[in-house]
């Protein structure tokens, strides 16, 4: 099945996840994760029509960007190590995993230097798994209060990843934890933080995220194959 037929197929699964939930699929932005495609590859999702690209890996996006870098809407959706934020800061629109104030203050050093601001997803570790980063939850609103202090930063959301399991229904709490914790947070009204965004849900839970709020979806082997 090719990339586009894929896709059609899952902008389905969007819609019939919306009309279950009460909301539009405009509300909704598929990432596309192509971090294991040659640019070659690359060429024919843009060819499918999806805009968004995810690459998880600072290095070896840049051989990509260098062939495609204009071409689409590049997301940072991997842990981030502050050395590498030289190689993201001005080819990458968004930021998925903001976790730590060394990476902020990294970010926020990079960004001035470039006169850019950067839009950042701040992680957040809902499931509590070792295996994966992020903030604890009871530690966020602390972060989103300390990153007042970057004027290059705009924290416009949070992200998390649920735990790969076989019935997608299981990560439906982790999905709805992090929406509270939105909620939570918006009701601080702060300023400099607008977290109007969730980034939750990847290929085998996406439908239960949207059905929880997600406006960023992070999908790939539902759309590239396996």
């Amino acid at each position: 099945m090719s990339i586009y037929d894929q896709w059609l197929k899952v902008r389905d699964n969007i819609e019939r996840a919306c009309a279950r939930s009460g909301r539009s699929p405009d509300e909704i932005t598929v990432v596309a994760v192509t971090k294991y495609m040659s640019p070659e590859q690359m060429q024919e999702v843009f060819k499918a029509g999806l805009e968004h690209i995810g690459e998880s890996k600072a290095q070896d996006a840049l051989e990509k960007w260098e062939q495609l870098g204009d071409k689409g809407t590049w997301h940072f959706i991997g842990h981030l190590q502050s050395n590498k934020v030289k190689y993201v800061i001005d080819k990458f629109r968004y930021i998925h995993s903001l976790d730590r104030l060394s990476l902020a203050r990294e970010i926020e050093r990079r960004a001035a230097r470039h006169g850019v601001r950067m839009p950042c997803f701040i992680q957040v570790n809902v499931s509590g798994e070792t295996s994966k980063h992020g903030l604890h939850p009871d530690e966020v609103e602390r972060f989103v209060e300390h990153l007042a202090e970057f004027n290059h930063i705009v924290p416009i959301g949070l992200m998390t990843m649920a735990p790969y399991v076989e019935d997608p229904e299981q990560t439906r709490p982790v999905f709805s934890r992090l929406k509270e914790l939105q909620i939570l947070l918006q009701d601080r009204k702060y300023d400099h933080a607008p977290l109007t965004e969730l980034s939750m849900g990847m290929s085998n839970d996406y439908p239960i995220a949207v059905e929880e709020g997600a406006t960023y979806l992070r999908l790939g082997s539902c759309l590239m194959g396996r």
